[in-house]
């Protein structure tokens, strides 16, 4: 399993995926994180399913970066062109997969700026080639294991948050999800793209550097419940209160 996360506040993009991949009873780190850094012209993929089907439509598609860089002018187009291999792809390799019992599954969000996008956009790219676009409604998406990471961001995040505060909210998303599934894990690689910066800020962090996040995490969940204003629920014990 995987755990990505893309935002998109006012201010710009933020990205985070862990790095754990499991195979059998095999574990093992690899990035899931593929950037593009170029005069007007950034963005990045972030990608879950199997590993096999993401190198080779990654590979694809860097070839086409690399001789038509040119063509795309706002993101959107690099996305179809992104779902254009993943489809060739499957082409090539979805019957045998699934003859081996295994699933074309490849979900991929995608973040950056383009020289004629007037802002940073986002996008959920399904396996299938399809895509919808993230917006200020629900500013985020994860793909992966997301049941425990979006509660927290439905209560914390919005739109017009700082992108100091969306990654706050983005590393307790993950941690939550690592505490609570054994497949995803440290370390971590974030990307935050400000608004026509046209500059993806890379960066990775080990589980030591972050320990005491969690912990102070940790802390204050202990401490807000026991202070919850909950004296209502003390009913609960009375076994003199009959129930109807």
């Amino acid at each position: 399993m995987t755990f990505c996360l893309g935002i998109k506040t006012k201010h710009g993009l933020i990205g985070l995926s862990d790095t754990r991949i499991t195979s059998g009873n095999e574990t093992t780190t690899s990035k899931k994180v593929y950037k593009v850094n170029k005069e007007k012209h950034s963005f990045f993929i972030m990608t879950s399913g199997l590993r096999s089907v993401r190198d080779k439509a990654i590979t694809y598609f860097s070839e086409t970066i690399e001789k038509q860089d040119d063509k795309f002018k706002k993101l959107y187009e690099a996305v179809n062109e992104f779902g254009d291999q993943i489809k060739r792809v499957a082409k090539e390799d979805k019957e045998s997969l699934e003859e081996g019992g295994l699933s074309f599954n490849l979900f991929s969000i995608i973040g950056g700026q383009l020289e004629d996008d007037k802002l940073p956009k986002l996008y959920l790219l399904y396996p299938q080639g399809n895509w919808i676009e993230i917006r200020r409604g629900t500013p985020f998406v994860i793909i992966g294991n997301s049941g425990a990471g979006n509660p927290i961001l439905k209560r914390s995040l919005n739109y017009e948050e700082s992108l100091d505060y969306a990654l706050k909210c983005a590393f307790l998303a993950f941690d939550a999800t690592r505490i609570s599934a054994n497949d995803v894990d440290f370390p971590i690689d974030t990307v935050i793209l400000e608004n026509d910066s046209y500059q993806i800020i890379e960066k990775r962090f080990e589980q030591a550097e972050l320990a005491h996040i969690s912990e102070f995490w940790n802390s204050r969940i202990r401490e807000a419940i026991s202070e919850l204003p909950a004296d209502i629920l003390k009913k609960a014990f009375d076994d003199t209160v009959s129930i109807v």
